[in-house]
């Protein structure tokens, strides 16, 4: 097949507008259509005002085209990729795709987006050519940040058009690829739905408050914070309604398992579907600013003041740090946790062995879908090894397990059903990427480790350090790691990579161990504190292997400070790089400010008269705080490069920083020390002094602000040089340190450092 490079979108409604904003993010060419251009293009400008952003940039939309079915249907002919995503009703879609039939090239691929119609209905009766490049593509809600998408061929696609779509779903859009089968729901929304009415169903019965459900559906168990009633607040219960309707009218036999519990029909009937309503499970009270959300009496129907679930067993297991012994103590515990999980989380467990082979190809394809679909950790097989077999099976009071749980536990023995076990036989993981740092680590590559960060072999001849805090914030143990890293790949590796598995990357430096220092007056300690973070990053710029970061998520302070020090950074997608010490008072002292400075000057055109643009650029990126929305973004604004690259798909990122160090090892030349920068001297001070007097005269800026400006602008100038000439780095880190530590001692820096620590936000004081 010829690559995909342009995609046609019909239909502009919330996920067909998602979708196409998607494809630019990934660079396609993307048109969108519905059924007049006024209707296009109203999707499209309702689209730019969600939230969050469904797009990489804020110029994301201009960069699609727009039509109609009635005068620019034609207009796909030339489209590589058409994807439908009108209505939800078979008939409206067989009819557009009659039309669609006539006019796509001969090699197009034409995918139906549908949470659970047949796709093989959808095709039915279009010609021998549409069918063979005809498949069923279930993207989730919101396309750009839920990893999943859910690929359905039917008999007649050609395997080469789902081989086609799933790698490009997977390196160009970033997705998770599971084949799912032709079936009622496919994977994710089946099990899903099922689990959730499970849950639902003692809710309504009185056994289990809003508030207990909640506590016992979310983080303890590996399920997102929002657990199960706040997720179905923003979901909506009408659609839960209309897709357990569907599940049970189409599968034979399940009409119970999928019956609405009278609670839920009761509150679809009262209007309090969620948060379109304003009100579901919770409601929101009061004035803006003095909210206060209320809980849902089941009973009544009338909403009551929030209580604290009272689940001692539910507390006790928060102590157990893994989360399959978690579940599994949970789940075989005496108490009302235990009780609830057996009856919720026991059942949902055997639908998941009793559907699989109809649903999925693999296990795995299973466990992905709820991963990358619903936020959960473990998925249902996963959870099978967790808990094991023999305790899942008693708590259903089956006698006679499923085929696959026959086939797929342990062997007799002492060992039967034992947690670990169920897992045999299943295919490798889909992602490469992370799950080379999880088999170095299974297979004891780990070459050093303290309570902040790892250094583990990833073989080939690369080294990675691994940050593994809370949040992976930077104190003197992964500081201390990032320095031994590259003395190790320095001595025994072809190169190093900075990366992790987790969420975020760094959200930077421990702020509360600066804060303690600084309220106890140990300006000493602060002063090493520094200094051994900027000889560590300066140690990454300098080492004799090529140094890749591979960022994620959060790149904060001095998370964004080690990647600007990099030789190359491998970005994911979502990553959100920005300097944002001013927040809480203090200016970046990592190398941070000078790393801008030198980005920034060094842009400048050969001979520049003027380098206060370039600087300020520096100065306001800076100073604002500003933090990308993301990798794209972070290019835009100067903290990637364009030799930078940039993953779409998480799941690779580890992998492809690691291809990328290997590929710059053979040639690799260190930079020789001693770097120049450009520095403007006191006249450039002085104007960016001028720009934060001005602004705080306007009111702009606090006292406090206008403060951290001045040093900041000081710092960029080059201190206090005679006149604009080169300075070294070293000179310029000193100023970075000298800067931090003075306003460390600034009542309202610590002031701004206790909120956010407080708060998780920051204070403008």
């Amino acid at each position: 097949m010829k690559q995909i490079r342009s995609l046609a979108v019909l239909g502009a409604g919330r996920m067909g507008a998602q979708i196409a904003a998607h494809g630019v993010n990934a660079g396609l060419d993307v048109l969108l259509l519905d059924l007049d251009r006024e209707t296009a293009k109203a999707g499209l400008e309702r689209a730019r005002g969600l939230s969050p952003d469904p797009f990489f940039t804020r110029d994301g939309a201009t960069r699609i085209a727009v039509g109609g079915f009635d005068t620019d249907l034609d207009r796909i002919a030339g489209r590589d990729w058409i994807v439908e995503a009108i209505v939800e009703d078979l008939e409206p879609k067989r009819q557009l795709l009659a039309r669609v039939d006539d006019l796509r090239r001969a090699d197009a691929v034409v995918s139906s987006n549908t949470s659970g119609l047949p796709i093989a209905s959808i095709a039915a009766g279009r010609s021998d050519g549409f069918r063979r490049h005809s498949l069923g593509t279930h993207f989730f809600n919101p396309p750009r940040y839920l990893p999943l998408l859910e690929v359905i061929p039917t008999a007649d696609t050609d395997p080469a058009v789902v081989d086609a779509i799933a790698a490009f779903a997977d390196r160009r859009l970033g997705k998770g690829v599971v084949i799912a089968r032709d079936t009622p729901g496919f994977i994710a929304n089946r099990i899903a739905t099922y689990a959730v009415l499970r849950i639902l169903r003692l809710l309504s019965d009185g056994a289990y408050g809003v508030e207990e459900v909640d506590a016992l559906t979310g983080p303890a168990i590996g399920r997102p914070s929002s657990a199960t009633c706040r997720t179905l607040d923003i979901a909506g219960l009408d659609i839960l309604g209309r897709v357990a309707a569907t599940l049970a009218e189409r599968l034979d036999g399940e009409e119970d398992a999928f019956a609405l519990p009278p609670l839920v029909a009761r509150m679809i009937e009262s209007g309090l579907i969620g948060a379109r309503a304003g009100q579901g499970f919770y409601k929101k009270a009061g004035e803006r600013g003095k909210r206060t959300i209320l809980t849902l009496d089941p009973e009544s129907l009338e909403f009551r003041e929030p209580r604290p679930a009272a689940l001692p067993d539910l507390e006790a297991a928060q102590a157990v740090g893994d989360l399959g012994e978690r579940v599994r103590a949970l789940f075989t515990g005496r108490g009302r946790a235990g009780a609830f999980l057996r009856a919720t989380l026991g059942p949902t467990l055997l639908y998941a062995a009793e559907a699989a082979p109809a649903i999925a190809g693999s296990i795995d394809d299973v466990d992905r879908a709820m991963r990358w679909g619903f936020g959960w950790e473990h998925g249902p097989f996963e959870l099978w090894d967790a808990i094991g077999a023999d305790a899942v099976l008693e708590a259903c009071a089956v006698s006679e397990p499923p085929a696959l749980v026959r086939e797929l536990r342990a062997p007799s023995g002492p060992d039967a059903g034992a947690p670990g076990r169920f897992r045999a036989g299943r295919l490798p993981p889909a992602g490469v990427g992370l799950e080379a740092l999880r088999a170095a680590r299974e297979r004891g590559a780990v070459v050093r480790r303290n309570a902040g960060a790892s250094l583990v072999d990833l073989g080939d001849g690369v080294l990675a350090v691994e940050f593994h805090s809370k949040m992976n914030t930077l104190g003197g143990d992964a500081v201390e790691m990032l320095t031994a890293g590259a003395e190790e790949a320095a001595r025994n590796f072809q190169a190093l990579v900075v990366g992790n598995e987790a969420v975020n990357f760094s959200a930077g430096a421990n702020l509360m161990l600066v804060l303690l220092e600084a309220q106890e007056e140990n300006w000493d300690e602060i002063d090493l504190m520094v200094r051994a973070f900027q000889a560590a990053v300066v140690g990454l710029r300098e080492a004799p292997v090529p140094v890749v970061v591979a960022p994620a998520g959060l790149a904060l302070g001095g998370g964004c400070e080690i990647a600007l020090h990099a030789d190359r950074v491998q970005a994911a997608a979502e990553t959100y790089m920005g300097q944002v010490e001013v927040g809480v008072g203090l200016i970046p002292a990592g190398g941070g400010t000078k790393e801008l400075l030198g980005r920034f000057v060094e842009s400048a055109p050969s001979g520049a008269a003027d380098l206060q643009p370039f600087v300020r650029r520096a100065f306001e990126l800076i100073g604002f705080g500003t933090v990308s929305t993301s990798a794209a973004d972070a290019r835009r604004l100067g903290l990637l490069r364009d030799v930078d690259g940039v993953t779409m798909n998480r799941e690779r990122l580890l992998g492809d920083a690691k291809s990328l160090a290997l590929a710059l090892a053979p040639a690799y030349q260190p930079p020789a020390p001693g770097r120049t920068l450009a520095a403007g001297g006191p006249d450039l001070r002085a104007a960016l002094a001028l720009g934060v007097h001005l602004a705080w005269r306007g009111g702009r800026i606090s006292d406090h602000d206008a403060l951290i400006g001045r040093k900041l602008a000081h710092v960029l100038a080059g201190g206090d040089i005679p006149h604009a000439m080169p300075v070294g780095e070293r000179h310029l880190l000193d100023l970075e340190r000298e800067a931090f530590l003075s306003l460390c001692g600034e009542p309202k820096t610590q002031e701004r450092m206790a909120h956010t620590l407080k708060t998780g936000k920051a204070l403008r004081n």
